[in-house]
């Protein structure tokens, strides 16, 4: 009978732990199920924060599009109404220089102009480097050891 009562006994423990374990097995689970949907839902707000930012960001870009272009029109219009005034109030070819400087052209001889680079790297000199050429300001003949100890004593 003895052995009959451990053995019902070690059977009733064994179903209790398996019974907690099983129990401790599913809430973890039921944790990292309720972490994953906690997860996407702050997924699907970050994707709708990032369309709304995108979305007021090509807004914006319409916007200062569509004033810049307002302006532009606005800056025409008074040029041109300028130039209109320079020709009733004085000569016609100021009126016509007004006009032609709001196309785009300066003057008539805008084909004879021509802009030229810096040249700082031209010779100042004939026969010596510029300023930017690789050679410039390094002596040719290397000073002698002498010359260096003096210096380094000074």
């Amino acid at each position: 009978m003895h052995s009959t009562s451990v053995l019902i006994l070690v059977g009733v423990l064994g179903l209790a732990l398996g019974a907690l374990l099983a129990f401790l097995a599913t809430r973890n689970r039921q944790n990292a199920v309720d972490r994953t949907q906690e997860l996407e839902l702050r997924l699907k707000e970050a994707n709708t924060k990032l369309e709304d930012f995108q979305q007021q960001v090509n807004e914006h870009f319409d916007q200062t599009s569509q004033l810049v272009n307002n302006l532009t029109h606005s800056y025409r219009e008074v040029h041109e109404y300028l130039a209109n005034s320079a020709m009733r109030l004085s000569s016609q070819d100021i009126g016509r220089q007004m006009l032609e400087a709001g196309s785009g052209q300066l003057s008539e001889n805008d084909d004879n102009l021509s802009v030229l680079p810096p040249r700082d790297w031209a010779p100042k000199e004939p026969g010596t480097t510029g300023t930017l050429s690789e050679e410039f300001g390094l002596d040719k003949e290397p000073a002698s050891i002498g010359d260096t100890e003096q210096v380094v004593n000074r």
